[in-house]
């Protein structure tokens, strides 16, 4: 017993901020969730009927559309500043046009993860253009971050564009035991807001849905200028940091509650343009 407590101790103080070199008011770590990819599956309250496993206040921080020299390298900063892990979901061609930038952040440790190769709007497609497109990608950003590229991808984590997926893509990424993120809830970026508007926005979701998948954008000025409060805000609103990595495993999920429906399916349908493109009111 004593061993197992020892270890448990161990375990929680390899996440304080200051035995990584942070100072104590750092936001940190509070834990790192393996994530089960064996079968794939799809998570995400704002596409899907099931989320992550995450308790009241935890936030998983997720950044889309890099990497983008002069913007992500900023972000990365702020991160380290704060002693925070994110997931990256990269762009092939962005990753093929600055490999330095897409291999810092894995470097970093950070969790690097796919957003197909040229951000299309994927469902649109037939599905081989579809394939390839997400297969080029995932390839791209693994030659870039790794160095060397296969068949399969390096990681098992994968968003659509726009989050415009097909029943036909689904299966065949849960053939290569891929999980599909969507998000709880997004910082609405794409929009023209201010730094000071997105930051209000976005902590008055996260305090409605108590925590959850956060979309946020490594390419967006105003969420660069943004995120050092941010991140700040969340420390002393008692948020805490959950760093999603790849696990063994089935995917284990959190149900929706009574009531949900999918909001991205909802903008699909009536504006016919993927999500992240199109004008929405900002109290969603």
């Amino acid at each position: 017993m004593k061993v197992l407590a020892l270890a448990a101790a161990l375990a929680c103080a390899l996440t304080a901020p200051t035995l990584a070199g942070c100072p104590p008011e750092a936001l940190g770590v509070s834990r790192t969730l393996p994530v089960g990819t064996v079968g794939g599956g799809a998570v995400g309250f704002k596409t899907y009927p099931q989320t992550l496993r995450l308790a009241p206040g935890e936030v998983v921080l997720t950044f889309d559309d890099g990497p983008m020299p002069g913007r992500t390298e900023k972000i990365l900063d702020a991160l380290s500043s704060q002693c925070v892990k994110a997931t990256f979901f990269m762009i092939g061609r962005n990753a093929a046009a600055a490999p330095a930038l897409a291999a810092r952040v894995a470097k970093e440790g950070h969790t690097v993860a796919y957003h197909s190769m040229t951000h299309p709007v994927l469902r649109r497609l037939p599905f081989e253009r579809a394939r390839a497109d997400i297969e080029n990608g995932y390839r791209a950003v693994d030659k870039a971050v790794w160095g060397a590229a296969s068949e399969r991808p390096h990681q098992p984590f994968f968003r659509f564009p726009g989050f415009a997926d097909s029943p036909a893509l689904d299966q065949w990424l849960a053939s290569l035991d891929m999980v599909v993120f969507g998000a709880d809830l997004w910082a609405s970026d794409w929009e023209p807001e201010t730094p000071q508007e997105e930051l209000k926005l976005v902590l008055g979701r996260l305090e409605k849905n108590k925590g959850g998948i956060v979309l946020l954008h490594d390419i967006q000025p105003r969420t660069v200028a943004m995120l050092p409060q941010f991140l700040q805000e969340l420390k002393m609103r008692g948020f805490r940091i959950v760093h999603m990595v790849p696990g063994s495993g089935a995917l284990e999920t959190t149900p929706a509650p009574a009531g949900w429906f999918s909001q991205t399916e909802r903008i699909l349908a009536g504006q016919g343009r993927p999500v992240g493109k199109v004008r929405r009111p900002l109290s969603q």
